[in-house]
């Protein structure tokens, strides 16, 4: 008797499941989460102000500057800044959080260009969220693989995909499955029922990438999260 015909199993697959789609609702569901952006504003040389942000911000050859008015702070690792602060150049896909009142006010690097992502905890979008739809979990959507590394092995992988399921009951654009670090043979497992939304699936305030053209299955994985009740889905 395999795991998916052991009922025992099967419900013990199914707890552990439950399990980690909780901590995935916490997570979205969290005051400064993806669900509590306002806006998505892009930098330039030029200072400009923001309506859910104080200050006026701008970009350049130093990186990221804040001019703070009178009455206006933020507060950076627990160090209140006034005035004119400078964030310096941040990495790609890096971010540094600065906190206003109640809100918190996230300088990132996406694609080249410098934005800020003000996130409040009273946005309708979080505050009407209600979970997400996924597949009923089953034991036969895990699967083994073997990572095949480049120039070093991974301490955590994250593979991005479409599949068959793509458009129809899950989201068009893509969905996530985060790996645990391959084992010393390379021997990863894949658990589709995990596969995740990215953020981009919620809010049109998000950067997402794509996954590459290898990443595009032919076949419909009827696991993992499905469409958002916020983009139309059930």
């Amino acid at each position: 008797m395999t795991v998916q015909d052991s009922p025992t199993d099967l419900h013990a697959f199914t707890e552990a499941w439950q399990e980690w789609h909780s901590r995935q609702e916490a997570r979205l569901a969290d005051p400064h989460g993806f669900l509590a952006i306002t806006g998505l504003h892009w930098l330039s040389e030029e200072p400009q102000r923001f309506p859910d942000a104080p200050g006026a911000w701008r970009t350049g050859a130093d990186g990221v500057t804040v001019v703070l008015g009178e009455g206006e702070e933020l507060v950076l690792a627990d160090t209140t800044v006034r005035g004119e602060h400078h964030f310096g150049v941040l990495p790609e896909r890096s971010s540094v959080n600065a906190v206003w009142g109640d809100a918190v006010i996230e300088v990132a690097k996406r694609g080249g260009h410098d934005i800020i992502r003000p996130r409040h905890p009273d946005t309708p979008l979080r505050a009407a969220f209600t979970g997400t739809p996924a597949y009923a979990p089953h034991p036969r959507w895990t699967v083994t693989g073997r990572y095949e590394a480049f120039d070093h092995a991974a301490d955590s992988l994250l593979v991005l995909f479409t599949d068959a399921t793509s458009g129809v009951t899950t989201y068009a654009a893509n969905r996530a499955l985060a790996l645990d670090p391959p084992a010393e043979d390379g021997t990863v497992t894949l658990d589709f029922n995990r596969a995740t939304n990215l953020p981009c699936a919620y809010t049109d305030l998000a950067t997402c990438p794509l996954p590459p053209a290898e990443n595009r299955l032919p076949l419909a994985i009827d696991a993992g999260e499905k469409i958002p009740y916020e983009r139309g889905g059930s």
